[in-house]
């Protein structure tokens, strides 16, 4: 197959996963799916399982299982029956018995002590680079003080640290809710960088000064100044889909020049309150 049929051939899964991250609460029948991406509905099963490296049915279910695993661990609150109905399962039943064959823990064990390592595993699949036009903004950022929490080790544990923060969040009042910014300082390249080395602040904006704290939440600037920035919509998985061409298309054309502090994020909306498929997530590269 030549470059020009291969990225044809991937763009029509790129629309298929797309759309079904866009109706992950409907039926998702092979037949509708294999129409969304014209292929043959009496082999697009195995053509999906071959070029994604899971069947149709479990990637579906794993989405379905992710979003419930993010209410598991960050929304207390919400009832297992009310997030299994949620997710798609008739009853809580059968949806502990997928939850527990899936991650190997039982929804209650899960959001009592997630296992994030091995959850990641689960998510390890041949996705084709869904590429798209970035659209960049020179915009200056103010100078603002932020809590951190300063995540350091694999990536795959940052929602420990995120779980840890939230714990601070709700101790201290420094709620999202209550216009308390959230953001998110990238020193490292999860994907070049040595898991032990990764490092990822994770913040809250403060204006009221930081008492001292059990979680070990400190008090940092994200300094001001000129910044590209690119909106990415969906789900965190998947940003580096806005943040590479951002580098390797945008800045070598721009004329511009780094400023000497790392990329960072502002999440304008979180999860579990919101699905990953309508996140917004502003994305800085800070500029001379």
């Amino acid at each position: 197959m030549n470059d020009t049929r291969a990225k044809a051939y991937a763009a029509r899964f790129g629309k298929v996963l797309d759309y079904i991250e866009d109706h992950l609460g409907e039926a998702l029948s092979t037949e509708h799916l294999s129409q969304v991406a014209h292929f043959s509905k009496f082999h697009f099963h195995r053509q999906f399982a071959e070029h994604i490296g899971t069947s149709l049915a479990r990637y579906i279910l794993l989405l379905r299982l992710r979003r419930a695993s993010h209410q598991l661990a960050f929304d207390p609150h919400a009832k297992i029956i009310d997030i299994a109905l949620e997710a798609g399962f008739e009853n809580p039943e059968s949806f502990s018995r997928a939850f527990r064959n899936t991650f190997g823990q039982s929804p209650s064990g899960f959001r009592r002590q997630p296992e994030w390592a091995s959850w990641h595993e689960r998510y390890r699949f041949r996705l084709p680079e869904r590429k798209h036009i970035v659209n960049v903004e020179i915009v200056h950022f103010e100078t603002t003080r932020v809590a951190a929490l300063e995540h350091r080790g694999p990536a795959e544990r940052v929602n420990d640290s995120v779980a840890r923060f939230i714990a601070w969040r709700k101790e201290s009042g420094l709620s999202p809710k209550l216009l308390s910014r959230s953001f998110g300082i990238a020193y490292d390249n999860p994907d070049t960088t040595d898991p032990d080395q990764f490092r990822f602040d994770i913040c809250g904006e403060e204006r009221a000064g930081l008492p001292p704290n059990p979680q070990g939440v400190v008090s940092k600037t994200i300094p001001g100044g000129r910044c590209a920035r690119v909106r990415h919509l969906g789900t965190h998985a998947r940003i580096g889909e806005s943040i590479y061409p951002l580098y390797r298309d945008w800045l070598p054309d721009s004329g511009e020049e780094l400023r000497d502090f790392p990329l960072y994020f502002h999440y304008i909306n979180l999860l579990p309150d919101t699905p990953e498929n309508e996140l917004i997530t502003d994305i800085y590269l800070p500029l001379k």
